[in-house]
């Protein structure tokens, strides 16, 4: 009961036409990638559009502090490069193929003007314990002044949506969850603190915690819950009954999915 009241006093639930867009959508996650079009990159998004998916993406900055879409923090696993992203500026960066494609990795610049408002945008912001919130989240803020169309932030760290919150409070904002398995009392509880110290707007949740008394009490308050990452037609079905916006790849995104 405690958590209940403390959840309508430090974290308020959004106005429903503020988030309304979030609902009923289909995100493509890291874009619509498979042969051909490697995650986030231009053609997979191209892609995403194309079949009328909404498109989640990742962001963080390179050395000279611009947004890049790009999910690893290494660039090994998806380049034939080695090392840190932000060890780049975005120029070197713009010179990287990512592998299994003819793209090279993108700005969020570059993103934005593809995009142009026809779909829905998720923009998860990466972060660890060393990364400059302020920097990264001015970095995306600055690119998203005079967009037009459905976007909002993410990310797991919740000061990225306490950031928002503070400093562009118009910019939808969400916080990534998962529950790792964990159920406990102490788990539930810093659930809740995560919420307060975030102050967002919508919730994307993993996939397998779902349901989740957490989510669906959120819900029931009108936060939408997103859920992520959905790749099996099974917990497609999962995220169509107990979520609002599924973030899905791979199986998840096949034609009788979407239909």
């Amino acid at each position: 009961m405690l958590s209940i009241l403390l959840d309508r006093l430090l974290a308020p639930a959004p106005l429903a036409a503020r988030v309304a867009w979030l609902k009923g959508v289909i995100y493509a996650h890291r874009g619509l990638h498979g042969a051909g079009l490697p995650e986030n990159s231009p053609a997979a998004f191209a892609a995403a559009i194309e079949a009328g998916l909404g498109i989640e993406c990742d962001v963080q900055r390179s050395s000279d502090g611009q947004a890049m879409v790009f999910h690893d923090w290494e660039l090994d696993r998806l380049t034939a490069e080695s090392g840190l992203l932000i060890e780049r500026s975005a120029a070197k960066l713009g010179q990287i193929r990512i592998t299994g494609g003819e793209d090279t990795i993108p700005t969020l610049r570059q993103l934005l003007d593809l995009v142009a408002g026809r779909v829905p945008l998720l923009i998860e912001v990466k972060t660890r314990p060393s990364t400059r919130i302020p920097a990264s989240c001015l970095a995306v803020r600055r690119l998203l002044e005079g967009y037009r169309g459905p976007v909002a932030v993410m990310s797991f760290d919740p000061r990225v949506s306490r950031w928002f919150a503070r400093h562009s409070s118009h910019v939808v904002r969400g916080l990534v969850m998962s529950e790792e398995g964990s159920r406990t009392l102490f788990a539930r509880t810093r659930r809740h603190i995560m919420l307060w110290r975030a102050q967002p707007d919508f919730l994307a949740y993993d996939i397998s915690d779902m349901p989740s008394r957490f989510a669906s009490a959120q819900r029931r308050r009108g936060f939408p819950v997103l859920t992520w990452t959905v790749n099996t037609p099974d917990l497609m079905e999962r995220a169509l009954r107990h979520g609002d916006g599924p973030i899905a790849e791979g199986a998840g995104l096949s034609k009788a999915d979407r239909a």
